[in-house]
């Protein structure tokens, strides 16, 4: 039933997200995955839907394990088989738009981007001490360098 859902309801990309990926893609350096509570078929049918399914490498998803605080190992695997690399946690970032997002990031030692994008607010967010929070992703320079991205990289300019 998702897919008549998502025809019928009012959705559409949070403010920032798809310069964001846009930006991010250029970089060749990063992999760029989902990890989502959602089962991957589910999941897959929203990405297709608002068109930005071409951005994602890899995921991790419910159908991996139910507890979220354990995808973030299955998505860490995948992009390193992928990438045939190894991921330090301290270079990975797990955004997301509520407190189990920064949980999951702590889970593995990733740095947790909080968004208030969704339910939650930037107040309540700030509770869980994220490591960089946001109440949008438009401000693009300021959500690179958390990143630890320059705006401006040469990829970018290219």
């Amino acid at each position: 039933f998702l897919p008549n859902q998502l025809l019928e309801r009012q959705g559409q990309l949070l403010p920032g997200i798809l310069n964001l990926l846009q930006e991010l893609r250029k970089r060749t350096h990063l992999a760029i995955g989902l990890l989502t509570g959602n089962l991957e078929r589910g999941a897959n049918f929203k990405l297709q839907h608002y068109g930005v399914q071409e951005f994602f490498e890899f995921g991790a998803f419910a159908d991996d394990h139910h507890d979220r605080n354990q995808l973030g190992t299955f998505a860490k695997t995948r992009a390193e088989t992928l990438h045939i690399t190894s991921f330090s946690p301290e270079n990975i970032y797990i955004l997301g738009d509520t407190p189990h997002d920064v949980e999951c990031a702590r889970a593995i030692g990733a740095k947790a981007v909080a968004v208030a994008t969704g339910v939650f607010t930037c107040a309540q967010l700030a509770e869980y001490q994220p490591d960089f929070l946001f109440a949008d992703l438009s401000d693009l320079p300021s959500v690179l360098q958390a990143l630890g991205e320059p705006a401006n990289s040469p990829a970018s300019s290219a």
